[in-house]
């Protein structure tokens, strides 16, 4: 599903053909993703998009008169920037147009999410109790040292809760967790903060490298101009179970860990 990177990489796409510009038409062709589609061809037309951000894996377009669109891509959707004219495939459910070009949601699982809101974004239900970003300054070794603490729970369980950090999904996860030498299925609170630093700074430097490639694109992913994300290319252990380790040469394990796989070499995290 698209993660942090395949958002940010997404945001950075859209935002030079929409910021500014005015709303024209909405064409929906399906009423319901995930929950229901608010009244979108009444809420939108006339209106300008003065920002887009990102928050966790959402999408908001900040539009004039208070109202905040929140889109998330769920497990197989992508954004494309689209002449207006160009004929919609089966999983093309909606199209926001400004002038000659349109935005395009495709979602073949139908698993996203197009919201409204007319209060402050981070007031949302489905953002309010959310963790730091991952790249921010909120995010860092004290940070997860305290949030650890108490936690015996796996710490690749704990990187994934996005009430303690956001957008830290499994592909990254896995990856940073190799880089870091700590076994995914170690228990959050038994790591030291030496450790812990390591893990932060990894974190970070596998998202910001996988927002340079324009994410990790392995079945669905694409970009916004329909190019895939070329991380795929720097993963060291996600999707690679039974090969050997690019340090060690020691076969790659798998381990279910929180109803999902986790690759990792048995003898570079401990």
């Amino acid at each position: 599903m698209p993660e942090l990177p395949e958002v940010e990489t997404t945001r950075r796409g859209i935002s030079p053909w929409l910021t500014g510009r005015t709303i024209t038409g909405v064409t929906v062709r399906r009423q319901a993703l995930r929950w229901p589609l608010p009244d979108l061809a009444t809420l939108l037309p006339g209106r300008t998009v003065q920002q887009i951000s990102r928050r966790a894996k959402y999408l908001l377009l900040a539009c004039d008169a208070a109202g905040t669109l929140l889109i998330h891509l769920g497990m197989s959707g992508s954004l494309r920037i689209l002449p207006i004219d160009t004929p919609p495939q089966t999983h093309d459910h909606l199209d926001i147009r400004f002038g000659s070009h349109c935005l395009r949601l495709r979602d073949p699982r139908r698993f996203g999410a197009v919201l409204w809101t007319d209060t402050p974004p981070d007031q949302h239900p489905l953002l309010r109790h959310l963790g730091p970003e991952p790249l921010s300054p909120a995010f860092h070794t004290n940070y997860l040292y305290a949030s650890t603490r108490q936690r015996r729970t796996a710490i690749k369980t704990v990187l994934m809760d996005g009430k303690v950090v956001v957008g830290v999904g499994n592909i990254y996860a896995t990856e940073a967790l190799y880089a870091a030498g700590i076994h995914p299925n170690r228990a959050a609170y038994r790591i030291a903060r030496v450790r812990l630093d390591r893990l932060v700074a990894a974190i970070r430097q596998i998202l910001s490298a996988a927002i340079d490639q324009g994410g990790t694109t392995l079945r669905d992913f694409q970009q916004e101009d329909g190019k895939p994300g070329y991380f795929r290319h720097q993963l060291q252990v996600y999707g690679r179970t039974g090969e050997p380790c690019y340090r060690c040469q020691t076969r790659l394990r798998m381990q279910r860990i929180g109803q999902r796989s986790s690759a990792y070499c048995p003898h570079c995290q401990h």
